[in-house]
Protein backbone atom coordinates (compact mmCIF):
# COMPACT_ATOMS: atom_id res chain seq x y z
CA UNK A 1 0.00 0.00 0.00
CA UNK A 2 1.30 3.45 -0.96
CA UNK A 3 0.60 6.13 1.62
CA UNK A 4 0.62 9.73 0.45
CA UNK A 5 1.45 12.63 2.78
CA UNK A 6 -1.48 14.42 4.35
CA UNK A 7 -1.88 18.17 4.19
CA UNK A 8 -5.68 18.49 4.27
CA UNK A 9 -8.19 15.71 4.08
CA UNK A 10 -11.96 15.69 4.14
CA UNK A 11 -13.20 13.14 6.65
CA UNK A 12 -16.78 12.01 6.12
CA UNK A 13 -16.74 8.52 7.65
CA UNK A 14 -15.01 6.60 10.42
CA UNK A 15 -13.06 4.81 7.67
CA UNK A 16 -11.80 8.15 6.33
CA UNK A 17 -10.63 9.16 9.80
CA UNK A 18 -8.93 5.82 10.35
CA UNK A 19 -7.09 6.07 7.05
CA UNK A 20 -5.94 9.61 7.82
CA UNK A 21 -4.59 8.49 11.19
CA UNK A 22 -2.87 5.47 9.67
CA UNK A 23 -1.24 7.60 6.95
CA UNK A 24 0.01 10.17 9.44
CA UNK A 25 1.31 7.48 11.79
CA UNK A 26 3.18 5.90 8.87
CA UNK A 27 4.66 9.29 7.88
CA UNK A 28 6.04 9.56 11.40
CA UNK A 29 7.35 5.97 11.39
CA UNK A 30 5.33 5.17 14.50
CA UNK A 31 3.77 1.85 15.38
CA UNK A 32 0.24 1.36 16.62
CA UNK A 33 1.82 0.48 19.95
CA UNK A 34 3.67 3.81 20.03
CA UNK A 35 0.41 5.73 19.63
CA UNK A 36 -1.41 3.47 22.08
CA UNK A 37 1.28 4.03 24.71
CA UNK A 38 1.08 7.81 24.34
CA UNK A 39 -2.70 7.94 24.80
CA UNK A 40 -3.00 5.09 27.28
CA UNK A 41 -5.01 2.51 25.37
CA UNK A 42 -4.46 -1.02 24.12
CA UNK A 43 -2.82 -1.36 20.69
CA UNK A 44 -5.93 -3.17 19.42
CA UNK A 45 -7.95 0.00 19.91
CA UNK A 46 -5.64 1.88 17.55
CA UNK A 47 -6.02 -0.91 15.01
CA UNK A 48 -9.80 -0.71 15.32
CA UNK A 49 -9.72 3.06 14.95
CA UNK A 50 -7.54 2.87 11.85
CA UNK A 51 -9.86 0.20 10.40
CA UNK A 52 -12.82 2.57 10.78
CA UNK A 53 -14.63 0.80 13.58
CA UNK A 54 -17.59 3.01 14.41
CA UNK A 55 -17.75 2.23 18.13
CA UNK A 56 -14.33 3.57 19.09
CA UNK A 57 -14.84 6.40 21.58
CA UNK A 58 -14.60 9.92 20.22
CA UNK A 59 -12.11 10.92 22.94
CA UNK A 60 -9.77 8.14 21.84
CA UNK A 61 -10.01 9.29 18.22
CA UNK A 62 -9.27 12.88 19.24
CA UNK A 63 -6.37 11.79 21.46
CA UNK A 64 -4.92 9.63 18.67
CA UNK A 65 -5.14 12.51 16.19
CA UNK A 66 -3.40 14.81 18.64
CA UNK A 67 -0.71 12.18 19.31
CA UNK A 68 0.23 12.08 15.62
CA UNK A 69 0.07 15.85 15.23
CA UNK A 70 -3.27 16.17 13.44
CA UNK A 71 -5.89 18.79 14.18
CA UNK A 72 -9.55 18.09 13.64
CA UNK A 73 -11.28 21.20 12.41
CA UNK A 74 -15.00 21.67 11.87
CA UNK A 75 -16.31 24.22 9.43
CA UNK A 76 -19.65 25.11 7.97
CA UNK A 77 -20.52 23.62 4.60
CA UNK A 78 -22.16 26.92 3.73
CA UNK A 79 -25.82 27.64 3.26
CA UNK A 80 -28.10 28.72 6.07
CA UNK A 81 -26.45 28.86 9.41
Amino acid sequence: MVLLPIDRMKVATPTDLGLALLRRRAELHLTQQDVADVIGVNRRVIGQLEAGKETVRLKIALDAARAVGLDIELRSRGGAG
